[in-house]
C-alpha cells in the first residue's frame, strides 16, 4: 500500500511542478495571443495565433501587443521610438527626417487604385500632440493603414503597457510563419 501511496505522491508532485513551470513560462517570458481584427492586414490574419514573447525592448517595425487606453490589447507595429520625430509625407515613413521603406504594405500600396494607403500627417496633428514621441513611450501604427486604431487616435502608448513582442504564427497550421520586417 505505501509504494501505491508513494507513486500517487510523486505523480502529484512532477503534475504541481509543471503546472508551475507553465506559470512561470507565461508569466514571464512566452505566451498566446489571437489576432482580432483586420487591423495588420496584410501581414497578419484575423483569428492567427501567435506567440508573445515578453523578454527585451521593442525595436522600430518589431510586432508589439499592448494593453490600449480603451482596456483591449492591441496589436500594432512599432514606427516610432521615444525622442524620435515622425511624419509621413506623400505616403512614406519618415523618421528623424530619414525615409523608411515599409516592405510589409507593399500589397496594399499596390492596390490602391485612389488616394495613399496612408495619409500625410507629423506627431503634432495626431493624438500624440507633440513633436517627438514622449519619453517611455511608443508610436505605433497597424499595417492596414486605412482601418486601424492606432497611435494616430489613441496616442503615444506607454512602454509598461507592452505585453510583448510578437513574430511567430503558429495557427492555422497552414500559414504557420515567422514574421519578417
Amino acid at each position: 500500500m505505501t509504494k501505491k501511496k508513494s507513486e500517487t505522491f510523486e505523480w502529484v508532485k512532477s503534475i504541481m511542478v509543471a503546472v508551475v513551470l507553465v506559470f512561470i513560462i507565461r508569466s514571464f517570458f512566452f505566451t498566446p495571443i489571437v489576432v482580432d481584427g483586420e487591423s495588420m492586414n496584410p501581414t497578419l490574419q484575423n483569428k492567427d495565433r501567435m506567440v508573445v514573447t515578453k523578454i527585451g525592448e521593442p525595436k522600430r517595425f518589431d510586432i508589439v501587443v499592448f494593453h490600449a487606453p480603451d482596456g483591449e490589447d492591441y496589436i500594432k507595429r512599432v514606427i516610432g521610438l521615444p525622442g524620435d520625430r515622425v511624419e509621413y509625407k506623400n505616403d512614406v515613413l519618415y523618421v528623424n527626417g530619414k525615409s523608411y521603406d515599409e516592405p510589409y504594405l507593399k500589397i496594399y500600396k499596390e492596390r490602391i487604385s485612389q488616394g495613399s494607403l496612408t495619409d500625410s500627417f507629423t506627431l503634432k496633428e495626431t493624438a500624440v500632440g507633440s513633436e517627438t514621441v514622449p519619453k517611455g513611450h511608443l508610436f505605433v501604427l497597424g499595417d492596414n493603414r486605412r482601418h486601424s486604431k492606432d497611435s494616430r487616435d489613441i496616442g503615444a502608448i506607454p512602454l509598461e503597457e507592452v505585453i510583448g513582442t510578437t513574430k511567430i504564427v503558429y495557427y492555422p497550421i497552414n500559414e504557420i510563419k515567422i514574421i519578417k520586417k
